[in-house]
């Protein structure tokens, strides 16, 4: 007989963005597929999702993988359900109504390591003192410069392990700043791919006493902030051709109502990092172009060179964001513009 160590992994109800909770559940001989995990619940009232007086909710497993750090354990994503078995309102995974393989998701998971003794970036010297401007820490070698590698392997590493499919990783234009990349295909399995690679990164950071800061702008004034850039295809965008379409589809996400529903999704505080400056574009504007980081939405130089056959990128959403409501509102917008 096996005891499996399974963790459990949700969102929690807390405004205006949500964290995720966790907790372990041990059963015999786990086959390590979704459908035989069981449904559990949680204190829906000590997590901002339930009142006192009726705070049982249940977590259905949606996604799991293999737990990198535990023997025998796996990591459970799952949804929160009402008691009668409908999405609970923090559900936002629910919200995805269009989920097939057609749909392909990149995430660009911009983060912060954070110093915990001085609440500043991982690398930064003591509050009231600056490093040297922005320049080079981007894409950079060395200790001077290059800031907590070895929690980013360490991070990579688990991933692979756990069996997310992580693209890659690089040191960001801020100090102490990193990124890395998921892809996947299908809206949902994008969502769980980033929140699961969210947790993992979060527990690695444990491990060395460092926070991962998710903020959109965690440092004012000449420094990038973070963002989630979201790129994104389906099979018209892959084999059209047509730089038309593109353009229709891209337009689309530039009528007033589109970003209105966009910027809503798109992270907490993302105004104070969409101003125009640091490769962003206003909030309070919309734009596209080919190659353009200070876009809206980029249309990358690979599409063109394709024959507009290919992905676009929206810059605006946040490091914050929740990707299953990113990836929602992408998929209705493009399957909008192509339907009318």
């Amino acid at each position: 007989m096996t005891r499996n160590r399974l963790e459990y992994i949700w969102l929690d109800g807390d405004e205006p963005t949500q964290h995720m909770r966790c907790k372990t559940l041990v059963v015999n001989d786990f086959s390590g597929e979704t459908k035989d995990a069981p449904i559990w619940s949680f204190d829906g009232s000590s997590t901002n999702q339930a009142s006192g007086g009726l705070s049982d909710l249940l977590l259905t497993p949606v996604r799991v993988f293999s737990d990198p750090k535990r023997t025998d354990g796996y990591l459970v994503m799952t949804e929160v359900m009402n008691p009668d078995g409908t999405p609970h309102v923090s559900n936002s995974r629910a919200t995805i109504h269009d989920d097939d393989d057609d749909f392909w998701f990149g995430f660009e998971q911009e983060y912060v390591l954070w110093d915990l003794d001085h609440h500043t970036p991982y690398g930064f010297p003591a509050p009231g003192y600056f490093p040297p401007p922005q320049g080079p820490f981007y894409c950079s070698v060395g200790a001077e410069y290059n800031i907590g590698r070895n929690i980013v392997e360490e991070h990579l590493d688990v991933c692979i392990q756990a069996g997310i499919n992580i693209e890659g990783i690089n040191a960001e234009v801020m100090k102490g700043q990193w990124e890395y990349q998921v892809f996947a295909k299908g809206a949902k399995e994008a969502g769980d791919q980033t929140w699961v690679s969210r947790f993992l990164l979060e527990r690695v950071g444990e491990t060395h006493d460092v926070r991962i800061n998710l903020e959109p702008k965690p440092v004012e004034g000449d420094w990038n902030g973070s963002g989630m850039h979201a790129n994104f295809s389906d099979n018209t965008l892959r084999t059209c051709g047509s730089k038309d379409i593109f353009d229709k589809i891209c337009e689309a996400f530039g009528t007033e109502e589109a970003i209105a529903r966009h910027i809503a999704v798109y992270g907490y505080g993302n105004e104070q990092r969409l101003t125009g400056k640091h490769e962003t574009q206003s909030i309070n504007k919309f734009s596209y172009g080919v190659s353009d980081r200070g876009a809206s939405i980029r249309i990358p130089i690979q599409t063109v060179d394709d024959g507009y056959k290919g992905r676009l990128e929206d810059r605006r959403p946040a490091s914050n964001a929740d990707p299953y409501q990113v990836a929602a509102v992408i998929v209705d917008t493009v399957r909008g513009a192509e339907m009318s």
